[in-house]
């Protein structure tokens, strides 16, 4: 299908961007790198007046390391962000996960931003970010603010962003020293959305597990930390049996959805599994 007439623009700061959605209201869209936007603008399921470009904006693209954090500009590709050398050694799990995003072509023109705005809760990136404690930082008619990624996604599909706001950056706090990570996913094709993901970071010394941080993909209409596990592996020993008992509780928490790729009950086995799975790979076990 061809996509209903749209006004187009294209700003050259974040500034411009906002006051154009502003002056647009709630019949504008953002497009940052469009793998979401533009299939629903060609079939017509979405009808905005205006559709308002980040793409010349320079200033949202780029990694940076800034104190204990680093900041992840929303217009980083993910074919950057996984080469980053400070992604790589800070926020391992980031690049962990963003490795397993659809293909290379979307690799190569979707966001990191424009994921996480997207909020799908089968998408791979926003159950990274609240397993890292990630800070989004929007900005829009009343200025610059910071919103926990814990606090960023509502519901399905929705984010805490407000009308007019643009997702500009993302803090991570880094990850330095014996933490490594890992992200595992099951989808029925390499393209597919996950059916259940889980991001596992974790930090050991001397065979215990000191701690852990652990988010699940498509376990909820929002992802969701596995906070039980994390409390089972806090100075747990590093073992197969410390890992596959503390993966039990993996499902707690959670509302998985049923649907044509899986039911609920199909989702929980999977997320037990698949956390088992994480976290053994992040915790160099068997």
């Amino acid at each position: 299908m061809i996509p209903a007439r749209v006004e187009y623009v294209a700003p050259h700061s974040v500034t411009e961007a906002v006051g154009a959605l502003v002056e647009a209201g709630e019949d504008a869209k953002v497009l940052a790198g469009g793998q979401s936007l533009l299939p629903v603008l060609r079939l017509r399921m979405a009808y905005p007046s205006v559709l308002v470009d980040l793409g010349r904006i320079d200033g949202m693209r780029g990694v940076r390391e800034e104190g204990s954090s680093v900041v992840v500009g929303a217009m980083t590709r993910h074919s950057d962000v996984i080469d980053d050398p400070l992604v790589r050694r800070y926020a391992a799990l980031l690049a962990s996960a963003t490795a397993t995003v659809a293909d290379p072509q979307v690799r190569h023109r979707g966001t990191f931003g424009g994921a996480l705005a997207h909020a799908d809760p089968a998408g791979d990136l926003p159950a990274v970010a609240v397993a890292l404690d990630a800070e989004m930082v929007a900005e829009g008619p009343g200025g610059r603010r910071t919103i926990p990624a814990s606090e960023f996604f509502v519901d399905y599909l929705q984010t805490a962003l407000e009308p007019g706001e643009i997702l500009c950056e993302v803090r991570i706090p880094k990850l330095d020293g014996e933490w490594s990570a890992h992200y595992e996913k099951f989808n029925r094709t390499a393209q597919a959305w996950a059916i259940v993901g889980v991001a596992a970071a974790v930090r050991r010394s001397n065979g215990t597990i000191v701690e852990a941080r652990v988010g699940l993909t498509n376990m909820s209409s929002t992802p969701v930390r596995a906070r039980g596990v994390e409390a089972a592996l806090a100075g747990a020993s590093a073992d197969a049996a410390t890992v596959a008992d503390a993966a039990t509780r993996a499902v707690e928490g959670t509302n998985p959805p049923s649907d044509l790729s899986g039911q609920a009950d199909y989702r929980s086995h999977l997320a037990t599994v698949l956390t088992r799975r994480a976290v053994s790979r992040a915790a160099h076990i068997g």
